[in-house]
């Protein structure tokens, strides 16, 4: 796979690259090359930038929704830590009092 190593392209940067594969005409393929980036790089912003604009593919999630998604899951994988300890707490504290 690619390395450990991954450039880091600012916003604006991706937003131009997008751009241009809109404004000339050309593939992602050869723009990607044309800016020295990887093919894939560039076909994943398209593609998020099209969801983000609701044209992309159906079920595409747009990147507010990507970022909701791993909060909310964040916040279950809390909560659900919160209701084990509570559990244990319930037991522990059914038992003191049982004797």
């Amino acid at each position: 796979m690619g390395s450990k190593y991954t450039k880091r392209y600012t916003e604006e940067f991706k937003r131009d690259a997008i751009a241009l594969v809109d404004s000339s005409g050309k593939t992602v393929t050869a723009v990607a090359r044309e800016l020295g980036i990887s093919s894939e790089s560039l076909r994943g912003w398209y593609r998020r930038a099209k969801a983000d604009r609701g044209v992309g593919e159906s079920g595409e999630l747009t990147s507010a929704e990507r970022e909701e998604l791993k909060r909310l899951r964040r916040e279950v994988r809390e909560q659900q830590q919160t209701i084990e300890i509570l559990k244990k707490a319930t037991a522990f504290f059914v038992k003191e009092n049982d004797r």
